[in-house]
C-alpha cells in the first residue's frame, strides 16, 4: 500500500511538472527573455557609451593638461616684450612645449604664436610631426588675419577674439591640407593680448578612438558637436556632411545617457548619447533588428525545446515509477559497504516519504558507527602517557613502508630515529613513578618539538621511534645536532632530576643496497642509539673523573 502511494505521488509530480514546464515556459519565459535581452542591450549600450566618452575625455584632458602646462609656463616666463628677451623666451618656451607635446599622443603639430602687435620680427613657433619626429617649420604670417575677423585661421582669431581657451571643430590645415581638430589657449601678460598656444590633433587619431568601440555586427560610434554636425564617423563622410536622412543630432532627440530609437536610412536603430569634456557629443547606435535577434531566436528555441521537453518528459511519465527501487538499491548496496567495514557511503535520497526516513535513519547510524570506530582505533592506537601514537600503530605505519619499498622502482626517502631515555629507573626509585612520567612526557614533547614534520611513536616503556620522510629527511643531521643540543640545554638548565632530559639518539637513512625492509633500519638506528648510550656513558664516567 505504502509502495503504492509513493509511485502515485511521484508519478503525479511529474505530471505537474510538465505541466508547469509548458505552461509557465511557454507564458512567463517569453516576456522574461524578452525584458532580459532588451535590458542587458541597453546597459551594454550605455556602458559602451561611457567607456568610449571615459577613454576620449582622457585623452581630451591631457591634450588641454599639456597646453595649459605650456601657457602658464608662458604667463610666469615672460619678461620683458623687446625682441631679445623674446627670443630667449622662445627658446625656453620651445623646451617645455616638446616635452610637453611628446607625452600627448596624436599630437600633428603644436605651435606657439606672437600676435604681430607685440613683435614684428618676433613671430613663434610651428612645429610638424613627421617620420623622423617633430621638426620645425616656417610659422605662418598672420598679420593680414589681425581684423577682428574670427572666420579665418580660427587657431589664432576665435581664442584671441573669446579671451578663452576653446577646442575647435575640425578643420583643414592651410598650410599643411591635413584635417585636425586643435586646443588653443590665449596667452595675457599684465592683462594684454600676447599670443596663443595651441596644439592640432591628428584627426585619424580620434577617429581610431572613436572605431574601437563595436557592438553587435554592424553597431559603432561616431561624434558630432553641440550644433549637430559630425565630425567622426566611421561610415560617412563627415568633411562633406552629405548623409541623406541624417537623424536630428542637436540633443533634442537624444537626452543625455538614455537609450533613444530612431531610424536613420530607412533603419531602426537605438543609440545613447553622452557629452564629452569639450563640449562634443559621443553616440553608440546599433540597429534594433540585431538587438532583437538574439532574444527572438532565443524565444524560438525555447519553443522548439518545450516540444522536445514533451515528448521526453511523456517518456519518464510512463517509466517513472520503475525509479521508485533506485533509493531501495541504494539502501542495499550501502549496506554490503559498511558490512565490509567501509563507512564512506553516501545515501542521496532525501525523500519525505518511508524511504527518505529511512535513509536518514541509516545515515545517521553509520555515520555515528565511524565515529564510534574512529574512537576506539584513536584508543586503540594511542599511547594513554604521551598521547603519541603506541607500538601498534607503529607496526602498522611500517608494514605500508614495507609495501612502498616493495612496490617502488627507486628508493624511497626515508630514515628511522630510535630515542632512549637515560636514567628513568633512578627517576622512578628515587623520586617515583609520577615524577618517571612527568620524565617521559618531557622527552616526547622535545622529540616531538624537534622532529615536528615526523610522526613519532612510543615504542616501549622508554623507548621512542621517528619516522623521518620529507623536510625532515633532508634535515635529519641538523635536526639531530639541534636535538642534542637541546638535550644538553635541558639537563645544564634542570632544577629537578625529572626535568634533566638525556636520551640517547640513534637515526639510520633506508639503504636498498643494506635493508630489505623497514626493519633493517630500525635495527641499524637502534645499534646507533645503543653506540651513543654507550659513548655518553663512557663520556660522563670521564667528567666525573
Amino acid at each position: 500500500m505504502r509502495m503504492s502511494s509513493i509511485k502515485t505521488r511521484m508519478t503525479l509530480l511529474t505530471v505537474a511538472a510538465v505541466i508547469a514546464s509548458l505552461t509557465l515556459a511557454t507564458l512567463l519565459g517569453v516576456l522574461a527573455v524578452r525584458n532580459t535581452g532588451v535590458n542587458s542591450s541597453e546597459q551594454i549600450l550605455r556602458l559602451l557609451c561611457e567607456t568610449g566618452e571615459k577613454n576620449i575625455d582622457a585623452y581630451f584632458v591631457s591634450t588641454e593638461q599639456s597646453v595649459g602646462t605650456v601657457c602658464e609656463f608662458i604667463s610666469d616666463d615672460l619678461d620683458k616684450l623687446d625682441d631679445d628677451s623674446l627670443r630667449a623666451h622662445m627658446k625656453r618656451a620651445e623646451e617645455i612645449f616638446r616635452n610637453a607635446a611628446a607625452k600627448t599622443g596624436g599630437v600633428l603639430t603644436y605651435y606657439y604664436r606672437l600676435d604681430p602687435s607685440v613683435s614684428d620680427t618676433v613671430r613663434g613657433f610651428w612645429y610638424i610631426n613627421t617620420d623622423e619626429g617633430f621638426v620645425d617649420h616656417e610659422v605662418t604670417d598672420i598679420t593680414q588675419y589681425d581684423t577682428g575677423d574670427t572666420s579665418a585661421l580660427v587657431w589664432f582669431t576665435v581664442p584671441k577674439a573669446t579671451g578663452k581657451a576653446i577646442w575647435l571643430p575640425p578643420y583643414i590645415t592651410e598650410n599643411l591640407g591635413e584635417r585636425v581638430i586643435s586646443y588653443n589657449e590665449p596667452v595675457y601678460h599684465d592683462g594684454r593680448f600676447i599670443g596663443v598656444v595651441g596644439i592640432e590633433i591628428d584627426y585619424d587619431t580620434l577617429a581610431a578612438l572613436t572605431e574601437n568601440i563595436e557592438l553587435f555586427e554592424s553597431g559603432y560610434a561616431f561624434i558630432a558637436d553641440a550644433d549637430g554636425d559630425l565630425i567622426c564617423h566611421p561610415m560617412l563622410d563627415t568633411a562633406a556632411q552629405a548623409a541623406s536622412g541624417a537623424p536630428d543630432l542637436t540633443g533634442g532627440a537624444f537626452k543625455e545617457g538614455e537609450v533613444t530609437r530612431y531610424t536613420y536610412d530607412g533603419t531602426v536603430k537605438e543609440a545613447v548619447a553622452l557629452t564629452l569634456e569639450n563640449g562634443m557629443r559621443i553616440y553608440v547606435t546599433v540597429p534594433v533588428s540585431e538587438i532583437d535577434g538574439d532574444w527572438t531566436s532565443l524565444i524560438v528555441w525555447m519553443i522548439l525545446s518545450s516540444a522536445v521537453l514533451l515528448a521526453v518528459f511523456a517518456l519518464i511519465t510512463i517509466r517513472f515509477t520503475d525509479r521508485i527501487t533506485k533509493p531501495l538499491t541504494e539502501l542495499t548496496y550501502a549496506a554490503q559497504l559498511v558490512n565490509e567495514g567501509d563507512y564512506d557511503v553516501v545515501l542521496d535520497y532525501d525523500g519525505s516519504d518511508e524511504v527518505g526516513v529511512l535513509t536518514a535513519t541509516i545515515s545517521k547510524l553509520v555515520k555515528n558507527l565511524k565515529v564510534y570506530i574512529g574512537d576506539l582505533r584513536n584508543l586503540a592506537f594511542a599511547d594513554a602517557l604521551t598521547h603519541l601514537r603506541n607500538k601498534g600503530a607503529f607496526d602498522i605505519y611500517a608494514r605500508k613502508l614495507d609495501d612502498e619499498i616493495n612496490n617502488a622502482e627507486i628508493c624511497p626517502d626515508v630514515a628511522v630515529g630510535v630515542f632512549d631515555c637515560d636514567g628513568l629507573k633512578s627517576v622512578n626509585d628515587h623520586c617515583g613513578h609520577e615524577k618517571g612520567d612527568i620524565y617521559l612526557k618531557n622527552a616526547s614533547k622535545l622529540i616531538c618539538r624537534v622532529f615536528k614534520h615526523s610522526p613519532v611513536f612510543r615504542t616501549g616503556g622508554d623507548e621512542f621511534t621517528v619516522i623521518l620522510q620529507n623536510e625532515d629527511f633532508l634535515c635529519h643531521n641538523e635536526l639531530a645536532r639541534e636535538f642534542a643540543e637541546r638535550c644538553d640545554n635541558a639537563c645544564k638548565n634542570a632544577k629537578a632530576p625529572w626535568d634533566k632530559i638525556s636520551v640517547a639518539m640513534g637515526i639510520a637513512v633506508f639503504d636498498r643496497a643494506k635493508d630489505r625492509n623497514i626493519n633493517g633500519v630500525i635495527r641499524r638506528a637502534d645499534r646507533l642509539m645503543y653506540e651513543n648510550k654507550r659513548s655518553r656513558k663512557a663520556l660522563k664516567r670521564m667528567e666525573n673523573g
